[in-house]
């Protein structure tokens, strides 16, 4: 297998001077429960900083009251989806990022629908979709449902909760060969595979253990991978997400926040694609 040496951020989409609002991406986020409801809102708050639109949706019925009165008032770049309209969304999206914020089953609260019946339900259901896994998506998967459309972004815990086996650089080879799916191993050094070619993502520091971090790179990848290959979203995504952290610390040390990442990657984005 190939090992790339750089991520080639040059590549990624840029949106044409005469485009129209719909023309560079629209992602719908879908995650969050009764307890974690922060975390679908740090994804969304990334990609609307990328893609013209931004729909979110929560399974959990009492969630959604949680999310529209957070909506209402701090979050005015998004549309709230209701769950019963989901799949309306999810054919009209580009990309569809799941998982943020979902519990897994033995951490579910009374009356919340199981996430493992929830997003191998929508995997069956929508198999050519584009979509990033996260969170309690990938603890909670059927990894037979991989496929060549989609993104895994597990950490080392959850990478052996889905396959069985420890996390490591040749495992997560075997597995986006074996799935044809995109493997985005979190880590000091994130590691990404689709199968014909891997990287090495270096960089990031101890202020991005912080809760809500990996959501920002989830909706970081998510927002990349509605106009751009599924390698290139994994890798830039990985690659922004620790310059970002990375910048912040030589400020701030590493007394930061997912609020500070998320507001810090758009001045990253400027510098990396060149824009004067």
């Amino acid at each position: 297998m190939k090992m790339i040496t750089q991520v080639d951020v040059q590549k990624l989409y840029r949106p044409p001077k005469d485009s129209h609002k719909g023309q560079n991406g629209r992602l719908l986020v879908i995650g969050g429960s009764e307890l974690f409801h922060a975390s679908i809102f740090w994804a969304a708050d990334v990609a609307s900083r990328i893609v013209d639109l931004v729909h979110f949706s929560s399974p959990s019925a009492e969630n959604s009251d949680v999310v529209r009165k957070r909506a209402k008032e701090k979050f005015w770049n998004g549309i709230v989806v209701p769950w019963r309209r989901v799949e309306e969304y999810i054919r009209e999206d580009d990309c569809i990022l799941i998982g943020p914020g979902m519990p897994r089953r033995d951490g579910l609260e009374s009356g919340e629908m199981p996430t493992d019946e929830i997003v191998n339900r929508l995997f069956k259901k929508f198999p050519d979709k584009r979509w990033v896994v996260d969170g309690g998506a990938v603890q909670e998967m059927d990894p037979e449902l991989l496929n060549e459309h989609m993104i895994i972004t597990p950490h080392a815990g959850e990478f052996k909760r889905l396959f069985g086996k420890d996390a490591s650089a040749r495992a997560a080879q075997r597995m986006a060969k074996k799935h044809g799916c995109v493997v985005l191993l979190k880590g000091i050094v994130d590691l990404v595979c689709d199968g014909k070619r891997c990287l090495e993502v270096a960089g990031g520091n101890e202020g991005m253990t912080k809760g809500g971090t990996g959501d920002v790179l989830a909706g970081l990848v998510g927002a990349f991978y509605c106009k751009n290959e599924g390698f290139l979203a994994a890798s830039a995504g990985s690659f922004v997400n620790k310059r970002a952290g990375d910048l912040l610390h030589k400020r701030v040390g590493p007394f930061f926040n997912a609020s500070d990442l998320v507001a810090e990657i758009p001045l990253v984005m400027k510098d990396v694609l060149g824009y004067s």
